[in-house]
C-alpha cells in the first residue's frame, strides 16, 4: 500500500465549517477553459481561477464513476471496487453501502447537504441512491450520461427529483414535466433556488455535477465561434452554457453574503474523450497532454481544477503541489470537525490527505500519487448480492439491447479490466507497470482532423491500442510523456515498484 506523507505542519488558519460549493464538470477538456488557452468562451470561471489558486496537478481517475466515488469516499479505487471502471445502465452493483460518503459525513456534522446533476455512483438498489447515501435533496440523474433535452437513457427517463418529507417519507419523484428543459440551465437554476433559500445559521454542502460536455453533444443555442453544425461548436456551446450556470451561481452567493465564508472547487472528473478512426467525433482538447478518457496518461487523469475562496491566505497563482480527488474528503472532515470514531458507522480508512495548507499557503502535501492499481489477486470487488431494483427505477433489465444508443459508445471504449496495471506518479516520476491503453497526444484546440497525429519528437504515428510493459516519464522535462527512460531510469522505476 501506498505511504502518504501526512506530516506537514499546519500553518494556516483552518476554516471552520465554511459553505462547501463542489462544481464537477464532466469531461471536460484539459485545454477547454479560456484560462488554459482555449478558443471556447469561459469568462465565469476564468474569473473564479484568477481570483482563486489554479491547481496545475489535480488528478483524478480516467473515467467517472471511479472519480465520483474516490472524490465522495477519500479512498483509492482499489479500496471501492471501481477499479474496474463505470457502471453501465443495467449492472448491478455500485459504491458499497459500509463506504461513508462525504454527504454522509458532512451531515452528521451539522450540514445541509444538496446534490445536483449527475450521480454515477450506483442505483440498483434505493439504499443506493443519492439522498440514501446522506443527501438532504437529490436533482438530477443516477446513471452516467442522458440526452440533455430528453432526460432519457437505456430507454428510461433519469431526471429525478428526491427527499424526504416532513413525514420523514422517502419521495422520488420522476420529473417528467421537465422533459425538453435543458438539463445544464436546470442545474443551475436548482443550485439558484437552493442557495436563495439556504438559512445562512446552517453550513452549507452542494455539490453540482453537470453533465457538460459529456456525449451526446446537445447544445443550447449555439455560438458563432465555430463552423455551424461542425462538433467542436456543439462541444463549445455546452462548455459555454456551464460556464454561464457557474456565473449565476457565483452571483447568488455574493448577494446573500455567502462567499464570505465559502469554498468553490472546480474540477472535471477526467479528461476529454480522444477521438479515434472509425469512432465517434468527440472534440475535446487536452493539449498539450497526452490521452484522454479511459487511459492513464496525463490527459486523462490530470483534471481541470481550481479552488476559489477568500478563505484562502494566498490567490492568483498556479500551485504546483501533487493533489488527488480523494484530498477533498480528509480536507472537509477536517473543516467540519468531524470526529469519525464517535459515529455508529465505522469509518474506513481514506486515502487523501488534507491539502488545505497545500492549497491556501503553497505548501507541499505529498510527493505520490496512485493513478491506478489493479491486481487481480488483491483487489475488492463492488459487487454486492442484493435484490435488484433496476425495473423500479424505471430499467428494464429484459430489454435486449437496452444500452444501445448513440452515445453508449463513448462509455466503452476500450474498456479494458482483464490486466494487471501499475501507474503511480512519484515526485516528478511517473510510471507505468503492466497492460495500459497507450493513447497519443490532442492538438491545440482539437483542430486536427483526429487524435491519432505524429508525436513531435520521434515522428511515429501513435494510435489507441493496448500495450503491456514499463513506461517511466519524466514529467519535470517531459510533460508531454514523449520519452520513456525506463530503461535508463532502472534505479527509479524500482524505487516504485517498491512504494
Amino acid at each position: 500500500m501506498i505511504a502518504i506523507s501526512r506530516n506537514v505542519a499546519r500553518k494556516t488558519p483552518r476554516p471552520r465549517r465554511p459553505n462547501i460549493v463542489f462544481i464537477v464538470a464532466d469531461d471536460l477538456g484539459f485545454q477547454d477553459v479560456g484560462f488554459r488557452g482555449s478558443n471556447i468562451l469561459t469568462p465565469n470561471i476564468d474569473r473564479l481561477a484568477s481570483k482563486g489558486v489554479i491547481l496545475e496537478n489535480h488528478y483524478v481517475m480516467p473515467t467517472c464513476s471511479p472519480s465520483r466515488t474516490s472524490l465522495m469516499t477519500g479512498r483509492y479505487a482499489i479500496r471501492t471496487g471501481f477499479w474496474k471502471g463505470n457502471i453501465k445502465p443495467t449492472e448491478e452493483w455500485g459504491l458499497r453501502l459500509n463506504e461513508t460518503t462525504m454527504a454522509e459525513m458532512l451531515k452528521r456534522n451539522g450540514y445541509a447537504t444538496h446534490g445536483i446533476g449527475k450521480w454515477h455512483c450506483g442505483m440498483y438498489t434505493w439504499d443506493h441512491t443519492p439522498v440514501k447515501r446522506g443527501f438532504d435533496t437529490f436533482f438530477g440523474l443516477y446513471l452516467g450520461a442522458q440526452d440533455y433535452y430528453k432526460h432519457n437513457r437505456a430507454r428510461g427517463y433519469d431526471l429525478r427529483d428526491v427527499y424526504y418529507n416532513n413525514q420523514g417519507q422517502f419521495v422520488e419523484t420522476m420529473r417528467e414535466d421537465l422533459r425538453g428543459q435543458y438539463n445544464t440551465d436546470l442545474f443551475t437554476d436548482r443550485a439558484v433556488r437552493i442557495l436563495r433559500e439556504h438559512p445562512q445559521s446552517t453550513p452549507l454542502f452542494l455539490y453540482l455535477a453537470y453533465t457538460a460536455p459529456h456525449w451526446p453533444y446537445n447544445p443550447p443555442p449555439s455560438t458563432k465561434r465555430f463552423p455551424p453544425g461542425s462538433t467542436r461548436q456543439k462541444y463549445a456551446a455546452i462548455v459555454s452554457r456551464m460556464d454561464q450556470g457557474v456565473g449565476r451561481v457565483v452571483e447568488v452567493l455574493k448577494q446573500r453574503s455567502l462567499m464570505e465564508n465559502t469554498i468553490i472547487v472546480f474540477m472535471s472528473d477526467n479528461g476529454a474523450v480522444m477521438r479515434f478512426v472509425g469512432g465517434p467525433n468527440f472534440r475535446g482538447s487536452n493539449y498539450p497532454l497526452r490521452g484522454g478518457k479511459q487511459s492513464l496518461f496525463e490527459g486523462g487523469v490530470r483534471a481541470v481544477s481550481f479552488v476559489s475562496s477568500p478563505l484562502l491566505q494566498k490567490t492568483g497563482y498556479v500551485n504546483k503541489n501533487l493533489h488527488h480527488v480523494t484530498d477533498w474528503y480528509a480536507t472537509f472532515q477536517k473543516m467540519a470537525g468531524d470526529q469519525p470514531t464517535q459515529h455508529s458507522k465505522p469509518q474506513l480508512p481514506i486515502d487523501g490527505v488534507d491539502i488545505w495548507d497545500s492549497v491556501s499557503s503553497n505548501l507541499p502535501c505529498r510527493e505520490e500519487v496512485l493513478m491506478n492499481f489493479r491486481d487481480h489477486s488483491k483487489i475488492q470487488d463492488s459487487i454486492q448480492h442484493e435484490t435488484s431494483q433496476l425495473d423500479r427505477l424505471g430499467f428494464n433489465l429484459n430489454i435486449t439491447g437496452v444500452i444501445m444508443l448513440d452515445y453508449s459508445q463513448e462509455d466503452n471504449i476500450h474498456d479494458n479490466e482483464s490486466g494487471d496495471v501499475f501507474v503511480l506518479r512519484w515526485k516528478n516520476w511517473k510510471l507505468f507497470h503492466g497492460t495500459f491503453l497507450v493513447q497519443s497526444w490532442t492538438s491545440a484546440n482539437n483542430n486536427g482532423g483526429d487524435s491519432n497525429f505524429r508525436s513531435s519528437t520521434s515522428g511515429e504515428l501513435h494510435r489507441t491500442a493496448l500495450a503491456t510493459g514499463t513506461l517511466l516519464f519524466d514529467l519535470e522535462t517531459d510533460p508531454r510523456e514523449e520519452v520513456n527512460v525506463a530503461d535508463k531510469k532502472s534505479g527509479i522505476v524500482n524505487v516504485m515498484l517498491d512504494i
